[in-house]
């Protein structure tokens, strides 16, 4: 496994596809936040994975083709959203070193509890990511009827996020089910932590819009 925390190359880069001019300034900041957060929650979901692996596979080999499914689709989601950010040139958040030790750890606690917290981790996590895309794709598909109803549309950059956008939720929200299904409510305490989990991303995703 590659490391996610590679640095971001600093390719040439053109402005976000809200060059469009049917966008409002607001739009364009909503873009920038948005595709920051979604990087820095990549990183996350990359790194927890990452830290569970080792644990998880040594007391359940059986898990390991699931594991890395996983792990790899969520490799994906970070490439693009590094690509994005680099291109055009958005700031990553400020908290990117605090998110990179945090998941870390965050995997690597929860796995050595066991499989069923390190899946209940994946279902905390995957609630939460899964409404913040749908919030996403939700926008887009407002700005997509708006500039439709005046004769335009989003552009083909904006067409393709939203595709992707989407292509990745539906990613997010599979590994949703796949812990449910590997017993991710068995975990104890599962209310505690899942419900610290979820408000960690809560908070994660409030600040990472920010700075």
């Amino acid at each position: 496994m590659s490391s996610a925390s590679e640095s971001i190359s600093q390719a040439p880069s053109k402005p976000l596809p809200s060059e469009n001019p049917s966008l409002t300034t607001e739009q364009r900041r909503y873009l920038e936040s948005a595709l920051r957060v979604n990087q820095a929650g990549e990183l996350a979901a990359v790194l927890i994975y990452g830290a569970q692996t080792p644990p998880i596979v040594r007391a359940h080999p059986h898990l390991r083709p699931l594991m890395k499914h996983m792990y790899d689709q969520e490799a994906g989601h970070f490439t693009k959203f590094n690509e994005l950010i680099s291109k055009h040139r958005i700031r990553p958040t400020a908290m990117y070193p605090v998110w990179t030790a945090a998941a870390t750890v965050l995997g690597w606690g929860t796995a050595i509890m066991g499989r069923e917290a390190a899946m209940a981790c994946t279902e905390a996590v995957e609630t939460e990511i899964g409404t913040h895309y749908n919030d996403q794709v939700r926008t887009l598909l407002d700005w997509q009827e708006n500039l439709k109803q005046n004769g335009q549309s989003l552009g083909p950059e904006l067409e393709e996020l939203l595709t992707d956008i989407r292509r990745i939720r539906d990613e997010e929200l599979e590994h949703l089910d796949h812990a449910v299904e590997h017993d991710a409510k068995e975990a104890q305490p599962y209310e505690v932590l899942t419900n610290v989990i979820r408000g960690g991303c809560r908070a994660a995703i409030w600040v990472s819009e920010r700075v």
